[in-house]
């Protein structure tokens, strides 16, 4: 998180009280390590952020949050926990309202209306692919068209066609490494040194750096 950390924290001006921080992606982490390890990047800017699995009351914690922050890790684990705590109807809401929410790898999956567009396996089965719904376009975290000599598997862009040829009103916003999306109100803006990429059914049209992302 260090590459963009001064940029969350700008994000987070004004909202830094009671940050929450969602943990339940991490996999072979305790959520204490990665809780502790997100503070750690955060410190240098005076940042820190509370585990929302300390809290008994987490609907409650969600709702009196200033802030809400969600780590990577894997996708299907996060939203089955988020289901099973009944928390992602509070979520919608509060972040609706202008709670500021930063979610990076899983974190920025959930924010999409689906995580069909996840790179995760499915360790574990949530009560529905549905998630939060932040923006009105799925996201692809990672996203890269490097492809392994020999390798008989399908590329990522094969696999997000796929996506499409099933759900072809959908579009992908696929983000590189050390890319991310800003968005305020309906305004939602690329960031990044290489081209982002949003694929529709039929085409598949290059982002460029500081592009405002349009949908109608």
């Amino acid at each position: 998180m260090q590459w963009c950390s001064s940029t969350i924290v700008s994000f987070l001006t004004g909202h830094t009280s009671n940050v929450v921080f969602i943990p339940y992606a991490g996999v072979g982490i305790s959520y204490i390590d990665y809780t502790e390890k997100v503070n750690i990047a955060l410190s240098e800017w005076g940042l820190s952020v509370n585990n929302l699995d300390d809290y008994e009351d987490k609907k409650a914690a969600i709702q009196n949050a200033s802030a809400i922050l969600v780590g990577g890790g894997n996708t299907f684990h996060l939203l089955r926990e988020l289901q099973r705590f009944q928390l992602t109807v509070c979520m919608n809401e509060i972040i609706s309202f202008g709670t500021p929410y930063v979610g990076w790898s899983a974190g920025s999956n959930i924010a999409s209306p689906t995580i069909c567009t996840t790179n995760d396996m499915p360790i574990v089965q949530p009560k529905s692919f549905k998630a939060l719904h932040l923006v009105p376009f799925q996201i692809n975290p990672h996203y890269t068209e490097d492809v392994i000599p020999n390798h008989g598997g399908e590329s990522r862009e094969q696999r997000l066609k796929e996506f499409l040829s099933i759900n072809p009103d959908q579009k992908i916003v696929a983000l590189p490494e050390a890319s991310y999306l800003i968005k305020v109100n309906d305004t939602c803006k690329y960031v990044g040194h290489k081209d982002g990429v949003l694929f529709t059914l039929d085409r598949k049209d290059r982002i460029r750096n500081h592009t405002e992302v349009i949908f109608e």
